[in-house]
């Protein structure tokens, strides 16, 4: 079982940390105008989930300015690694073949991910090592 150092993301705080991702450093406002560009967010609920998120440690906020400025605490990848390495553990017990198994036999696959995903296995090739 895999654990982490950190707190995984809710859904509405992962769709935040997307936002900063993207955009960068970014005002409450700036984020709350970029969550209303897909529902219905008000200022109050996006501040309080940053805030909520600096408690903790999935943002930090720089407050050295009037208007403070929030920032993601952990790179993309750190993120979805951990939470691609929980969902693995709850939902295929850890069996990793299984779960990429029901992902490609499910969704449509680019010639190109398909192409990265054959050099993946060519390179974990036990008969290579």
């Amino acid at each position: 079982m895999h654990s982490t150092t950190f707190p995984l993301p809710t859904d509405g705080e992962l769709e935040i940390l997307q936002i900063l991702w993207d955009k960068g450093p970014s005002t409450v406002r700036a984020v709350n105008d970029e969550m209303n560009k897909l529902r219905a967010v008000g200022y109050t609920t996006t501040l309080k989930l940053l805030q909520i998120m600096d408690s903790k440690g999935l943002v930090s906020r720089d407050s050295s300015q009037k208007i403070h400025v929030y920032m993601y605490a952990l790179p993309q990848e750190q993120t979805r690694k951990a939470l691609l390495d929980r969902f693995l553990e709850n939902a295929f017990q850890g069996a990793a073949g299984e779960m990429v198994l029901q992902l490609l036999g499910g969704h449509r696959t680019t010639e190109d991910e398909l192409s990265k995903i054959r050099q993946l296995l060519a390179d974990r090739d036990p008969k290579k090592q």
